[in-house]
């Protein structure tokens, strides 16, 4: 007997069957964006990314806490976590320092509100922000496209189930600024194809 499929093959990735599997849409009403918040270590950037968060923070001041602005004046808009991985700075280990909030507490990012309003050249927050709730790991021959569980993403899961919106539809736009529309293309068969195989 074959073993079971673990992973999709698309390119020179190795893609988790959760996204196929996975229902999922973001339900902003429900978790309030605790993504942002929540969590040990800030969102991972390359550094081209981080380049570019340098030049534009500037012009995010007015939006900052006033703790971020601290954080940010003292030690930077990023740093390398226990992994070694760069990432955005925190706020007393718990929030990102481009962290806003809207109405209702509702937690916003700095970055893609000034983007909205056409303050950053174009450039709407990290790779790893938009593609969340997959993460990417990267290995010298390939790159891992993995679906991140968490407890604060269950509102999306039930959201997503009641819209009939798969993991891999919810981030079409993301991944494809990612991979190419080829690569989406790719994978958008192969999830059609094993879901029809698996009903």
């Amino acid at each position: 007997m074959e073993e079971e499929q673990i992973m999709f093959q698309i390119q020179d990735t190795l893609v988790s069957l959760d996204l196929a599997e996975r229902f999922f849409c973001c339900d902003l009403d429900q978790c309030h964006g605790q993504c942002c918040i929540d969590g040990d270590a800030g969102a991972p950037i390359t550094e081209a990314e981080r380049d570019i968060i340098n030049e534009i923070t500037p012009g995010l001041r007015d939006d900052l806490l006033p703790r971020a602005l601290e954080v940010i004046d003292s030690e930077g808009t990023s740093y390398v976590d226990e992994e070694g991985d760069l990432v955005t700075q925190i706020i007393d280990g718990q929030n990102c320092v481009f962290t806003c909030y809207g109405p209702g507490g509702m937690c916003l990012c700095a970055i893609e509100k000034a983007c909205a309003q056409g303050r950053t050249g174009g450039f709407r927050k990290p790779s790893s922000c938009a593609l969340y709730p997959v993460r990417l790991t990267e290995y010298p021959a390939f790159t891992a496209v993995n679906y991140h569980r968490w407890k604060i993403c269950r509102p999306a899961e039930t959201l997503g189930r009641k819209l009939g919106i798969r993991l891999y539809q919810f981030l079409e736009g993301p991944l494809t600024e990612r991979f190419g529309r080829e690569w989406y293309d790719e994978l958008v068969l192969a999830c059609e194809t094993y879901l029809a195989d698996n009903q």
